[in-house]
């Protein structure tokens, strides 16, 4: 009932005729609950009409609708024609397709909202993608359906789905892996790509792919994906890149100049600057002198995240055994997030099903959920502030975005704990000791991974080993292909 791989004695779920809800049903069914409580949790701002702060006080939120107002699609206007989006290209195509028809229809019928038929109309599809993305992580994990669970019922997926367009970017990703794990690197990478040309992040994903690569000595396939993605994106962005440059690059402008953004680690720096300062007005401390010099930031914070993910590839490479790729694509993108210089609140949606995939246990993803609520809230309080009216200090703020920050660093720890020590693995536990990802990477690891390890005396010694002693320890079980996964319900 509450989940597990099936014991050896029991009756599985489809073998019982009549028997309709089988828990993916149930899980999809309270996927589509939570879906349309979000809707009523957001109807108190679908008119537009945002008074005395209501969108914040009833956290309501969403830049589907301002944005509708603020890129002029109200007016007709053509994105990246018309005017230069602040996104990337799929995402203006998709507000450019929902959009236009809305504004035409409005035309000829000016007694609806447009910007109510606008927000329905995204809120609608951008929940299929919310839905799909659920079936694709239960396709991941037949064994174990009620880890989707964790994902539907997320109070993340309630307050913040509809927020902006990053399900898009979402779904297509979490797509691309199940085509990773069906062994199409080329359709992976397709969709990899079209995710990356919705929200740069699915771009990360072909890192943790390359630290597979590397421990099977197996680079086709990620070539394939890599080679893929690259064409997809480019072919994507094309059209706007060519005819409407300068709107293209407003994109690429923006997050070049944007400055610290709300409850970032940069931003709890610079309060502690603040407050630890000893001298005079003219004292700065470092997080408030990179504030001040944006192209500097820009590098310590892409310096960062790279050192990290070198960080993520030692690990891979020392593992015992290969990491799961859903365990590496988290760090990696648990790490962009932690170094960024902007965090917007539906970014939270990024880390959601790659957490399930990752480590799916509720305990310390319940702590975390909690962290990302609270700081929710004291985000709309900060904002409510930063119109004239105080809600609560600063103090409380910067704590609220410290919370998020440790729960989403005490994750990367547990991720990072469970690749060095794999026992502690469930999803492997629940597919005997195998790689439920590996796709067309599975089999045996290269020979050099041993070598490897051994410089840092983690392996068996040359000695050990020519005597016959632990002559397997490091012998990945993945060496022998699992039976092939029936991902298709």
């Amino acid at each position: 009932m509450i989940g597990g791989p099936l014991g050896s004695h029991a009756v599985r779920p489809e073998s019982r005729p009549g028997r309709f809800w089988t828990a993916p049903r149930i899980v999809l069914a309270l996927t589509c609950l939570v879906l349309a409580l979000s809707w009523v949790q957001k109807s108190p701002c679908m008119d537009g009409n945002w008074q005395k702060n209501m969108q914040y006080t009833r956290y309501c939120y969403t830049d589907v609708l301002a944005l509708y107002y603020a890129e002029g699609i109200n007016e007709g206007k053509v994105p990246y024609v018309d005017h230069p989006v602040e996104y990337p290209v799929v995402t203006g195509y998709f507000m450019g397709a929902l959009g236009l028809p809305v504004h035409s229809y409005g035309e000829s019928h000016p007694d609806i909202n447009q910007g109510s038929w606008f927000y329905n109309a995204n809120a609608l599809v951008l929940s299929l993608f919310a839905v799909a993305t659920v079936a694709i992580i239960l396709a991941l994990r037949r064994r174990r359906p009620w880890d989707a669970a964790i994902f539907a019922l997320s109070p993340i997926l309630l307050l913040t789905a509809t927020i902006n367009w990053d399900f898009l970017a979402i779904g297509l990703a979490v797509y691309g892996l199940y085509l990773w794990v069906q062994r199409k690197p080329v359709w992976a990478g397709i969709f990899f790509g079209l995710g990356a040309a919705a929200k740069l992040w699915p771009l990360f994903l072909l890192g943790p792919i390359l630290i597979l690569a590397l421990r099977t000595g197996r680079l086709r396939p990620f070539w394939s994906a890599f080679l893929a993605t690259g064409v997809t994106w480019a072919l994507a962005n094309f059209p706007v890149f060519y005819w409407y440059h300068e709107s293209w690059l407003r994109f690429f402008r923006l997050n070049s100049e944007r400055p610290i953004d709300w409850g970032t680690f940069w931003y709890v720096g610079r309060y502690l600057d603040g407050k630890w300062a000893s001298g005079g007005a003219g004292d700065q401390g470092p997080f408030q002198w990179l504030s001040n010099n944006i192209p500097t930031l820009n590098y310590v914070s892409y310096a960062l995240f790279g050192l990290a993910c070198l960080g993520i590839l030692v690990l891979g490479l020392l593992a015992p055994r290969r990491p799961r790729l859903a365990q590496t694509a988290f760090l990696v993108v648990a790490a962009f997030l932690l170094f960024s210089k902007v965090w917007s609140q539906q970014y939270v949606l990024w880390l959601l099903p790659l957490i399930v995939l990752a480590r799916p246990k509720w305990g310390a993803i319940i702590a975390w959920t909690i962290a990302e609520v609270g700081y929710l809230a004291a985000f709309y309080a900060e904002l409510i502030g930063a119109g004239g009216k105080t809600v609560i200090p600063e103090g409380l703020f910067v704590l609220a975005s410290t919370a998020r920050l440790v729960t989403v660093a005490l994750l990367f720890g547990l991720v990072a704990r469970e690749i060095w020590r794999p026992e502690l693995d469930v999803v492997r536990q629940s597919y005997d000791g195998l790689d439920p990802e590996a796709g067309p990477l599975d089999g045996p690891e290269a020979p050099w991974v041993t070598g490897f390890r051994r410089l840092f005396g983690l392996g068996p010694s040359k000695e050990a080993v020519a005597a016959g002693d632990d002559a397997h320890a490091d012998t990945d079980t993945d060496a022998t292909p699992p039976p092939p996964l029936a991902l298709k319900s």
